[in-house]
Formats: structure tokens, C-alpha cells, sequence
């Protein structure tokens, strides 16, 4: 006994001493936060801008975590703004002191097809202006090397090569398992391409969801071809990914060489001798340099560049998962937009507004939530253009239904005009295990949903007809916005995922362009002249503690254990699996209801965690989450 007490004191002595450490690290770091200012900014010399792109490209970037940054945990991967790359590239492009512009795609994450098509385009202008482009991998993947075959010169390390997988892939079906443990899934939808429940529901994609996920990848594959084509004309490279053994085969094993031979990359070198390349154009380093020739840095460069945030055309920007409440930057949280956008109406003298829409969707009282404050600016008199990214599906398309124009890329996942819900009840399972349950009710939804003891049919009747008229509502929002009827609607609607080409053409999009036609158009609409016009970013303003985070986070940069070969390459990647697993599980269980997940939306933006919105009960199923 005296023992027991003894270890007892020992373990408590510990827990005092972490939560002490924790209390001097928590404030220690708060004083540091308060007293924190920027460093000023040094001064811009003259060498090769560096994009050394050690994570994805996103329309908003997320704040970093300081419990993570604190216990060195969590997915650190960084997150760079798409108009940042763009403002960079576009100074660059006349700035003198800019000799060339560095790739540095090693530990490049993606950025969806439609931000990448953009980025390179604007490395095309770079190159337009007698500026060379250098671009270095040891392995390249699809979003890789769509940058790449924009540059002027494409390195690959003679150990690495290219891996063009295209569109498309395989995901995991749980209605073996789920019949074996007895869970009964109780599924409620609207639209026939709805295909989120599928993988609950069946052994593989049903006939319907397969030919529209093939004619989606089959549009956006082709795209894709059709950039790299045109970026690399002489470059072999629907061959190459047609029959990339047949390519390694002739080049012996070697798949740099056959990189090389297809003309998919210019040279074959490592890191060493592709900075020297580099230098003999950008210039020697300095002894601060810690790259082998005169490198500009892009934050700083960014930093430096980046106009004031003063303009009269407002651009509000959603993306990521819809979520209710609030949220930081890179989730698009209903109350947080829609007050940010509610106070920029109220404070500054706004004479447009453009929505930039990034997100598969996600809570449908969020979603309308910021769809109001949109009217609310609508109905002040402002034109409303929308700006379409990578995804403005379920949820991003709803609240892109008050625009007077809207604007999108070919390679824009959108529509996905259909809901669902689903529920398990582990009746069964529990059966299997001897255990029952019991009890008394007053009303037919007493108690329900009983996920031990049964949902009864009057609770599955009401769940249908709650989805069946949140499916009318939204074909009805889509209807009025597009000036059609909603049995016209219908029709390309039922859940189905449309490429931006074909959104146009069946008339849920009305124009090709960025987000620099769509501000244009905002201020021709506001009668301002388009060269004049300038945006004013409707944002949270990051505050001295989150940059201080940030400061922390932009200083590291662990890539150790990163494997650059294919099949290490290839080996990491296959831990999708296990997070789809947990995704999946969760979403099952979670009782987020009544949904519009866009499940094919997923795997077409850039790469980031999944953003999973609390648990609210059934009272809040008939309107609470929609992906």
C-alpha cells in the first residue's frame, strides 16, 4: 500500500510539473506574441526569384496552429496564396532586378488544376519578357509538373524522374463490413449522381456515378494535356503517360532518361548543378544566400510588392469547408463572412463585390447565411460578380446563386445540386453481442434517432421529406439565378459534378476568366474604369499573436524524411487510405445529417486537412451540414 502511494505521489509530482511547464510555455509565449513586431523589410537585391513551393497552392491559407507549432505535432505543410504567386510573378515580370524565376518543386504538394493553369500562365508572361524560368524535382507528379512545363528549362534529378498518373483513382466501399457488424444505414437523398452514400450503401460506384466521375476526369485529364501541350509542344507527353513502362523500358529502368527523351524535362542534373545553371544567369550569392546563386526571397518579395488594401471593389473570399460559426482564415465559416461582409458594407465605400468561391460546400444554414449577407449587398445596389477556383460546388454553388454574372475556369469543379443524409443504427451489431434495448415513448419521435434500438419509419419518412425540400429550395435559388424554371434545373442537377466547359454550356456558369476579369467586370458594372479599378480584400486581419505563430512557422522547414523517390513517393501517398478510413467513419457516425458532400470535388483542389464541423443532433439535421 505504502508503495501504491508512493508511485501515486510520483505521477502526481509529475502532472504538477507539466502543467507548470506548459503555464511558463503559454506565457511565455504570450509575452513574446504582445511584444512581437515585424522585422522590417530588407532590402530587394538583384538575382533569381526563388518560389521554393514546400507545400500547395490555396486560394486563402489557413493560420497556423500554436498548440502545434507548441507540441511539434500536426500537419505543418505550408499554404501559399494563390494572388500572392501571382502579384510575385507579375512584378517579377518587369522588375529589373529580377534575372529569372526559380521552381523549386521538390516538396510541392499541388494546387488544383484550375490555380495551377494560372500560375503557369502568368510564367508564360515571365518568359514573354525575355526572363528565364528554371524549374527543379527530383520526382514530378501531375500539379509538378503542369508548373514545370512552363518554365524555360525543366531539371530532374538523374535519380528521380516523372510520374504522370492523370485523373482518376479508386476509393473504399464499406457495405461488406458494414453487413458483417449488422449496422444498418439508413440513407435519404435527392439525386441520382448523389454518390457521397455510395461507399455505405454498396460494394462499388453505381453505373450512374461512374459514367459521370469518367467524363469528369476524362474533361479535366484533357485539359490537363492540353495546358502541358501547349506550354511544351514538342514534348511527347500523351505517349509518355499512355505507356510510361514501354517510355522506362527503352530508357533501361532509367525513368529520368526517359523524362528526358520524351522532352517532358530540358536537363538532368542534381541540386548542385542546377543552382550553378541558376547562378550563371542570376549571379553569385551573397553570404546570406543559403542557395548557390543570388536568390530574391519570395515572402519578402511578396511582402514588398503587395499594393494597399484600398480599393472600391470588395472581394470576399469563401473557401474551404462551409461550417457554421466562426472560423480563421482557409475555412469559410457562415457568421465570420458574413460579418466580415456585413462591417465592409457598413465601413468602407464599396461600389462592387466579388465572391471568390473555393469550396465543396458545407453547411447549408451557413451557406445561406452568407448567401443573404450577399443579398444584403446586392439589394444596396452593388453588382455581384462571382470568381470560381478550383470547386464551387453544393455548398460553394449555393451561395454563388445571387451573382448578376458569373465567371469560371474549363477545369472549375462545380454543380453538385443535390442533398443527402445518412444515419447508422447498430441494432444488429448490438444483437450480435446479446445486447437489447427497451423503453417507453410518448410520441413516434420519442427518443428517435435511436441509433441502439432502431430508427422508426415515421423518423425515416420525415428525414426523406426534410431532404426532398431542401433539394426544391436549392433548384429553386439556382432557377431564379439562372433565369431558368426548376424542372430545367432538375435536369442538370441531382447531384451530378459538372467541369467549368460544360457548366457553361448547359448555362450554370457564363463566362471563362479569373479573378481579374471578374473584378474588371464588377467595375465596368459600377461604372469605374477597369484599369483603374482595385480590390479591397474582405478578410480577418491576422492580429500580433497570429503573426507571431506565422513567424515561427515560416522560420522551420522539416523535410526530413520526405521521400523524393517514386516508390517512396508512392508508399507515403498510400496513407490516404488510412485517412479516408477515419474520414469516412466519421462521416458516417458523426450526425451531421442532411448533407450535399461533394465527394468527387475532393480529390480535384488543393491538398488540405478536411475541416469536420461539431456534431449538432438530429433537431439541427434538416439544415446543418451539406459538403
Amino acid at each position: 500500500m505504502a508503495f501504491v502511494k508512493g508511485a501515486w505521489r510520483i505521477l502526481v509530482a509529475i502532472k504538477d510539473g507539466l502543467v507548470l511547464l506548459f503555464l511558463l510555455l503559454f506565457f511565455g509565449l504570450l509575452y513574446a506574441a504582445l511584444s512581437f513586431s515585424p522585422k522590417p523589410a530588407k532590402p530587394i537585391g538583384s538575382g533569381a526569384l526563388l518560389l521554393d513551393l514546400d507545400g500547395s497552392i490555396v486560394e486563402q491559407p489557413a493560420e497556423v496552429s500554436a498548440t502545434a507549432i507548441l507540441s511539434g505535432s500536426g500537419d505543418q505543410a505550408k499554404e501559399y496564396r494563390l494572388s500572392d504567386i501571382l502579384t510575385a510573378l507579375d512584378a517579377a515580370r518587369t522588375d529589373d532586378k529580377v534575372k529569372a524565376v526559380v521552381l523549386d518543386l521538390d516538396d510541392f504538394t499541388g494546387g488544383g488544376q484550375v490555380a495551377i493553369a494560372r500560375v503557369g500562365k502568368a510564367l508564360d508572361a515571365v518568359r514573354a519578357a525575355k526572363k528565364p524560368v528554371f524549374a527543379f524535382a527530383t520526382l514530378y507528379s501531375d500539379d509538378s509538373y503542369q508548373l514545370a512545363a512552363h518554365a524555360s528549362e525543366a531539371w530532374v534529378d538523374p535519380m528521380g524522374g516523372v510520374a504522370i498518373a492523370g485523373r482518376g483513382g479508386s476509393g473504399l466501399y464499406y457495405k461488406g463490413l458494414i453487413d458483417k457488424l449488422g449496422v444498418n444505414t439508413h440513407v435519404y437523398r435527392v439525386g441520382t449522381y448523389k454518390s457521397f452514400v455510395e461507399p455505405y450503401i454498396r460494394a462499388d460506384q453505381s453505373p450512374a456515378a461512374k459514367q459521370a466521375n469518367q467524363e469528369l476526369a476524362g474533361a479535366l485529364w484533357q485539359n490537363w494535356q492540353d495546358d502541358v501541350t501547349r506550354a511544351r509542344p514538342k514534348a511527347k507527353v500523351a505517349a509518355y503517360a499512355a505507356d510510361p513502362a514501354a517510355a522506362a523500358s527503352a530508357a533501361g529502368g532509367d525513368m529520368a532518361k526517359a523524362a528526358l527523351t520524351a522532352g517532358l524535362v530540358d536537363h538532368l542534373g542534381d541540386q548542385e548543378a542546377f543552382e550553378e545553371r541558376v547562378a550563371k544567369v542570376a549571379g553569385d550569392p551573397s553570404d546570406k544566400d543559403e542557395t548557390d546563386y543570388a536568390a530574391i526571397d519570395y515572402a519578402a518579395y511578396v511582402k514588398a510588392r503587395k499594393p494597399a488594401n484600398d480599393g472600391q471593389i470588395g472581394v470576399l473570399t469563401v473557401a474551404g469547408d462551409i461550417v457554421d460559426g466562426e472560423a480563421g482564415p482557409g475555412t469559410a465559416a457562415g457568421d465570420t463572412i458574413s460579418d466580415l461582409l456585413l462591417k465592409a458594407l457598413d465601413e468602407k465605400d464599396l461600389k462592387a463585390l466579388v465572391v471568390r468561391v473555393d469550396s465543396p460546400g458545407g453547411s447549408v444554414q451557413a451557406s445561406e447565411k452568407i448567401r443573404r449577407a450577399i443579398m444584403e449587398a446586392k439589394s444596396g445596389g452593388l453588382p455581384i460578380v462571382v470568381s470560381m477556383g478550383n470547386v464551387a460546388a453544393s455548398g460553394g454553388y449555393w451561395v454563388s446563386t445571387p451573382a448578376d454574372i458569373v465567371f469560371a475556369e474549363p477545369d472549375t469543379i462545380t454543380g453538385s445540386i443535390g442533398v443527402f443524409g445518412i444515419i447508422p443504427s447498430f441494432e444488429g451489431t448490438l444483437a450480435k453481442m446479446g445486447i437489447t434495448t427497451d423503453g417507453v415513448r410518448t410520441t413516434p419521435l420519442s427518443g428517435q434517432p435511436d441509433i441502439a434500438g432502431g430508427i422508426t419509419p415515421q423518423f425515416d419518412q420525415i428525414m426523406q421529406m426534410g431532404v426532398e425540400d431542401i433539394y426544391r429550395r436549392f433548384v429553386g435559388l439556382v432557377a431564379q439565378a439562372r433565369h431558368k424554371t426548376p424542372a430545367q434545373i432538375d435536369t442538370i442537377a441531382q447531384g451530378r459534378v459538372w467541369d467549368g466547359g460544360t457548366a457553361r454550356q448547359i448555362g450554370l456558369v457564363d463566362r471563362f476568366g479569373d479573378l481579374n476579369d471578374a473584378i474588371a467586370e464588377a467595375a465596368r458594372r459600377a461604372k469605374i474604369d477597369p484599369a483603374k479599378a482595385k480590390p479591397y480584400w474582405i478578410e480577418k486581419q491576422p492580429d500580433k499573436f497570429a503573426e507571431f505563430i506565422q513567424s515561427i512557422a515560416d522560420r522551420e522547414k522539416d523535410d526530413a524524411g520526405a521521400p523524393r523517390d517514386l516508390i517512396g513517393r508512392e508508399a507515403k501517398l498510400q496513407q490516404r487510405w488510412a485517412l479516408q478510413a477515419v474520414a469516412d467513419v466519421r462521416g458516417l457516425v458523426s450526425g451531421a445529417g442532411v448533407r450535399a458532400d461533394c465527394l468527387e470535388c475532393r480529390g480535384y483542389g488543393a491538398p488540405r486537412p478536411a475541416n469536420q464541423a461539431d456534431a449538432r443532433g438530429w433537431l439541427a439535421l434538416l439544415g446543418a451540414a451539406w459538403h
